[in-house]
C-alpha cells in the first residue's frame, strides 16, 4: 500500500499538466496542436491509472 500513493500521486500530477495544456491550447488559437497532445496525453494517462488501480 506505500508504493500505491506515489503512483497516485504522479498521476493526479500528470492529469493536471495535461490539461493544462488542454486549456492554454484553447485558449490560443494556434496552438490547437497542443490541445490535442493535451488530450491524448490526459486520456493515456486516465486510462493507465484506471487499469492500475483496478489490478
Amino acid at each position: 500500500m506505500g508504493t500505491q500513493r506515489p503512483m497516485i500521486a504522479l498521476l493526479v500530477a500528470l492529469l493536471l499538466v495535461w490539461l493544462v495544456l488542454v486549456v492554454v491550447g484553447l485558449a490560443v488559437k494556434g496552438l490547437f496542436w497542443l490541445f490535442v497532445v493535451g488530450v491524448i496525453l490526459f486520456l493515456a494517462t486516465a486510462i493507465v491509472g484506471w487499469v492500475r488501480k483496478r489490478v
